[in-house]
């Protein structure tokens, strides 16, 4: 299977991400808005985009506004400037009809919260890959942070990607925070456990050992201290069921590298 990021034109199928989305300040890293902004301009360009991110918990899974509203500026501590940033996408009511009408069944309810915007998990890439604000995006909970549930999830909304929307997994290949010193250099060498959970990850995404991800935290080094709670890996688990197709996943590491000691991998599928 060849990556529609090689040849756009080629299919109508729209790819999945998983990307590592940083604070707010990844918005001075010069080189890593370039690595985002390089990566989007070789998509297809979605009809909408389908947010999963790492910073909205919520049972029963919860769809987003559907119309403009305000920003989530979830975060604390930081220089003003952050707290002006705006990404004014169109709602996108379809989208999330459709989405409910895939998830939802008697067992597993889907409710809709009208005022939620988008959190900094979703507008921080956002602002980066599609700065036009200009392609409708929907945001949705995760119900659980259970690998296999999230990947169901992630299966049952793959019919999507054939109506050109862009489903998106944001959260951080690794996410320690105390690892997570901004008197030093963003580029600072990264902690062992870092490194090594970066490189199994890496290589079990390579070969497409869904099996093993999934179970990472008995099978990745140090993967508990690579991620003391895993709500930042767990939409990777949505991301791998949408891009899951009779068995086969083809992947492509698109941004790798360490930023103040997380690894900021992120991969395309399909």
């Amino acid at each position: 299977m060849t990556s529609s990021a090689d040849s756009p034109a080629s299919t109508s199928r729209m790819p999945v991400l998983y990307l590592s989305h940083g604070a707010p300040p990844l918005a001075d890293d010069r080189r890593w808005t370039a690595e985002l902004a390089a990566w989007s301009a070789g998509l297809p360009r979605p009809t909408n985009i389908l947010m999963v991110s790492a910073h909205w918990e919520e049972a029963p899974l919860a769809l987003s506004a559907t119309t403009t509203v305000p920003l989530i500026y979830d975060f604390w501590g930081f220089p003003q400037r952050y707290y002006e940033v705006t990404y004014d996408a169109p709602g996108a009511p379809a989208l999330a009809a459709d989405v409910a009408k895939l998830l939802r069944t008697p067992e597993v309810p889907v409710q809709h919260d009208p005022v939620r915007g988008l959190d900094h998990g979703a507008y921080v890439p956002l602002v980066e890959m599609f700065p036009e604000a200009d392609i409708p995006v929907l945001q949705i909970s995760m119900p659980t942070l259970d690998p296999q549930k999230l990947f169901e999830i992630g299966r049952k909304i793959a019919p999507l990607r054939d109506q050109g929307t862009l489903i998106v997994g944001s959260g951080f290949t690794t996410h320690n925070l105390r690892w997570f010193n901004p008197s030093a250099s963003a580029d600072a060498h990264a902690p062992t456990a870092s490194t090594e959970f970066d490189a199994w990850a890496r290589e079990a995404m390579a070969s497409a050992d869904v099996d093993s991800i999934l179970d990472f935290l008995r099978k990745a080094p140090g993967a508990r201290e690579a991620h003391p709670r895993t709500e930042h890996f767990a939409p990777l688990f949505v991301s791998l069921g949408a891009a899951y197709e009779s068995g086969d996943l083809t992947s492509r590491s698109v941004i790798d590298g360490f930023w103040y000691g997380l690894s900021k991998r992120s991969w395309q599928f399909n």
